[in-house]
């Protein structure tokens, strides 16, 4: 196949090139879209979440909206262990959010950087019938007649050591018994009944019918926090990185308050 023919007046297309002339353009620019999904200067910021639902991804969204970067690229990265998750960041996403009980030691020798950048307070979750659906707020002593229904928590994380600290300083029992059948079926039975209640973040987005008439109301005197650290690879460039933590920064100095609790693994960072 001949593709060029020389001439007096130097190469032009045969009909041969004529014909591949296209195809060669479309793999030029498919090699410079490669090229640029992975150049840390070009490519997409990629950010980890647990899920679409939470404080994460509802500050992603604003950042989003405000600084308008270039592109953002939002992970699902759904109940990994907190191990899975590092070397997620180390391998496939420029950071995450996660809650670290011993950040120092738990990232040491990664090669990751963390900063706390979200305490996300807690509401209580309850529906229509429950006997606190009218309160305009409650406090800790208050829901410790009244337990929490957490069907499925995990045990041996983050999370867990934050709902035994709070349960052992507040009182609050925590219920874990019974299968999780997600969000959905939660708020359901939520709305269906009397007992049930959950906690669930200020920053948090649920949707639920109308008709299950759901009420989150805020918690004081303390309200207790569930702190996040963001975490990133020390050495990462990716240029609209810096300018997602300085926005988390400024948005996390904004809503500290002094009426919250925190568990005693987040203080030393506050």
């Amino acid at each position: 196949m001949v593709l060029f023919a020389r001439g007096p007046r130097g190469a032009t297309l045969t009909v041969d090139g004529q014909a591949f002339l296209p195809h060669a353009r479309e793999l030029l620019q498919a090699e410079d879209r490669a090229l640029a999904s992975v150049l840390p200067g070009r490519r997409a910021l990629r950010v980890g979440v647990r899920n679409r639902r939470t404080a994460p991804a509802t500050l992603l969204h604003a950042f989003y909206q405000q600084r308008r970067v270039r592109d953002l690229d939002v992970v699902t990265l759904p109940d990994l262990n907190l191990e899975a998750a590092l070397a997620a960041v180390a391998d496939a996403v420029d950071a995450t959010f996660r809650g670290l009980t011993d950040p120092r030691r738990q990232l040491s020798g990664t090669g990751l950087s963390s900063a706390l950048v979200i305490e996300d307070r807690h509401e209580l979750l309850v529906g229509p019938k429950h006997p606190l659906a009218d309160a305009p707020s409650v406090t800790p002593h208050q829901l410790a007649d009244h337990p929490i229904w957490m069907p499925g928590l995990p045990s041996g994380d983050e999370v867990s050591a934050y709902y035994t600290e709070l349960s052992a300083t507040s009182g609050i029992t925590i219920d874990v018994l019974g299968p999780a059948f997600g969000a959905e079926v939660l708020m359901t039975e939520i709305a269906e009944s009397a007992t049930p209640a959950n906690l669930v973040g200020e920053g948090s987005r649920y949707l639920w019918p109308t008709h299950y008439d759901l009420r989150r109301i805020p918690i004081v005197d303390p309200g207790p926090v569930f702190p996040l650290w963001g975490i990133w690879r020390t050495d990462n460039r990716q240029p609209d990185l810096a300018e997602l933590l300085a926005f988390l920064e400024a948005d996390s100095t904004g809503r500290q308050r002094s009426d919250t609790w925190l568990p005693s693994w987040a203080r030393q960072d506050h």
